[in-house]
């Protein structure tokens, strides 16, 4: 059932949410697409998630009395944790409060840290050079070179082809456009200002990307969008299959992916007023067969036994040899890959994450439709793909969908069935995070089996939830009088067996590595999370379903929003985050769970729901 929700708006960023009442406010910020630092996993025990309440902020907790002086509750200052939403609400997030604070991004790999700020790929320079005059005839390149200290100045021919012009046209002032040691262009006037760069994640199912600014690190646009080769199968082995079994079926799937691209960054130019010819860096990461479906590369090798990648290192390139429309000489830098199927977006995870310089055992779960895992102990990282389908970003799904407005996030029950729907709107289906909510509730509530299947002869007021659509059980999310379509938007016996593969392959998979590592979950110091398709869903529930070690103290698990998309905008802001990224790669160990021989039992085993005391007494 839909009730009223309300309205929390988030500054300095603009971003607006509808939550229903009682949503804790880090919670809400995340459903805005805000992600607030809480690095007690939002248990009240450190106070950094501290935001400001313009009006009507709720009665302080016992943790906010302990982290906040009387003065600063008065002025409205709450932790994002503790307090809740009760009505419409402004809230404030101080810089201090959000992860990498600051206009420098500080990427951390062997303990050392560096700033994404000392080693752009590309730089601009403002310079006033002398005019040619008799006695003073040196070339207009080395005029340049000596002007800009770089020497020798290397450029191509087609910048050779326009210097002198360029140069006679502004006077002999202007903007050097620098990679390295190499003149990408020369700017008509000071242009300094104006330097951009685009980070993509090419998920299997969904893109995301987002314009930032190269000098400053700060984010300018984002996009989202279905990626359209699902057209040709909504898994990497049917795309594999495609590419292979298909005359064009290779030409195929790269364009679409090339063009989405392309797409996306008229879009973000077009919201932030930038033009294409000002943005000079791309940076991508994906899985190993979605970066090479990317490059046009043959993934055959990916589909047959032992699974080898083509490339291994970060691969670079003019932007323009890839059809992506950016500056003409902009540059293109795919991240490396550790193995088989455990790909770029990965080690994007690693580099935004700092997992290998977390303390204690960690893990760190990307999930999505390759649900990857990377464990750190004892100062190795044990690295796992497995196919967890794209349930969680709403494939597969009978009424499913991503994260965007009309989709149902939350589901409650408490006596009776709530949903929260993005955007305050009719809904018109379910995401990732209201499909995981919706199962734990039901095993809570013994309308779902621990086997999966629906309790259809439950008795009681929730037993009406429990209908029957096409000689199948179902659960009543939204009846067609609440929806924008006028359908009832339910979930099936076979969404639910969607969601029970997905969660055990994942949960599979982290058995293995702690296995593997002779580990314990109750070992795990840290659990980092990485997605795409939420940047927050309730632990406890994720527990519940087992998607998550029920073992682990909820205070342990971190989200870290879409670890794929941070971890390339590192990387196209800095030569320093590309450095190490290849290191991260290279030491990254690769587990193939089709070898061994423990995975089959322990996917079937997860496959069945964890009992209730099975998660942590203590959470």
């Amino acid at each position: 059932m839909r009730e009223h929700e309300v309205l929390v708006g988030f500054r300095p960023s603009g971003r607006e949410t509808h939550v229903l009442p009682g949503t804790k406010l880090i919670e809400a910020a995340g459903a805005a697409g805000l992600l607030i630092d809480a690095p007690c996993g939002g248990e009240g025990l450190c106070g950094k998630c501290r935001v400001v309440v313009a009006s009507d902020a709720a009665e302080p907790t016992a943790a906010e009395r302990q982290w906040l002086t009387e003065a600063e509750l008065e002025a409205g200052w709450r932790l994002a944790c503790q307090t809740t939403v009760e009505g419409p609400a402004e809230v404030d997030i101080p810089a201090s409060s959000l992860p990498a604070a600051g206009q420098k991004i500080m990427i951390r790999s062997r303990g050392a840290a560096r700033s994404t700020s000392d080693a752009p790929p590309v730089r601009k320079r403002y310079v006033e050079l002398s005019a040619p005059l008799r006695g003073d005839d040196m070339p207009d390149a080395l005029r340049l070179e000596r002007a800009l200290g770089v020497e020798p100045l290397k450029m191509d021919v087609a910048v050779l082809r326009e210097l002198s012009a360029r140069l006679r046209e502004a006077d002999f002032r202007g903007t050097a456009v620098l990679a390295g040691d190499r003149l990408l262009d020369f700017e008509i006037g000071d242009t300094t200002a104006d330097a951009f760069a685009v980070s993509v994640d090419v998920g299997t199912t969904t893109l995301a990307a987002e314009l930032t600014d190269l000098g400053t690190g700060s984010e300018w646009a984002t996009a989202a969008r279905l990626n359209p080769q699902a057209r040709c199968g909504d898994d990497v082995l049917t795309r594999i299959l495609h590419a292979r079994d298909k005359p064009d079926g290779l030409a195929v799937l790269q364009a679409a992916i090339v063009t989405a691209v392309d797409e996306m960054i008229g879009e973000l130019c077009s919201r932030a007023g930038v033009p294409r010819e000002r943005v000079y860096e791309i940076a991508l990461a994906g899985n190993t067969t979605m970066q090479q479906l990317l490059l046009g590369v043959d993934p055959s090798p990916l589909g047959e036994v032992p699974f080898v990648p083509t490339g291994g290192r970060g691969f670079a390139c003019q932007a323009a040899r890839l059809g992506i429309d950016i500056h003409p000489r902009g540059g293109a830098y795919i991240m490396p890959v550790i193995g088989g199927f455990v790909g770029g977006d990965t080690v994007a995870g690693l580099l935004a994450t700092g997992l290998d310089v977390a303390e204690g055992p960690a893990l760190f779960v990307d999930i999505g439709t390759n649900g990857e895992i990377v464990l750190k102990a004892d100062g190795r990282l044990l690295a796992a793909s497995t196919a967890a389908g794209p349930a969680f970003e709403g494939a597969r799904i009978s009424r499913g969908m991503r994260g965007t407005p009309g989709a149902i996030e939350k589901v409650v029950i408490d006596g009776r069935l709530r949903i929260n729907v993005i955007g305050d709107v009719p809904p018109i289906g379910v995401c990732g995070s209201g499909l995981i909510d919706a199962a734990a509730e039901l095993l809570r509530h013994g309308l779902l089996g621990r086997d999966g299947r629906l309790n259809t002869e439950a008795d009681g007021d929730l037993a009406a939830y429990i209908v029957m659509r096409d000689k199948q059980a179902a659960v009543m999310l939204a009846d067609g009088s609440e929806t924008a379509d006028g359908r009832p938007i339910v979930l099936t016996q076979r969404d639910l067996r969607e969601l029970q593969l997905a969660a055990g392959a994942i949960r599979a998979g982290i058995a293995i590595l702690l296995r593997q590592a002779g580990l314990t979950p109750k070992d795990l110091e840290s659990v980092m999370i990485g997605g795409g398709f939420g940047n927050f869903i309730r632990r406890a529930n994720a527990q519940r379903i087992g998607l998550l070690p029920g073992e682990v103290e909820r205070r342990r698990v971190r989200y870290m929003g879409n670890t794929s998309l941070a971890g390339a905008r590192l990387a196209a802001l800095s030569l320093h985050a590309r450095h190490a990224a290849e290191e991260l790669a290279r030491r990254a160990e690769h587990v193939d769970l089709s070898t061994d021989a423990e995975f089959s039992r322990e996917f079937a085993e997860a496959m069945i729901f964890p009992e209730e005391n099975d998660v942590r007494k203590s959470n």
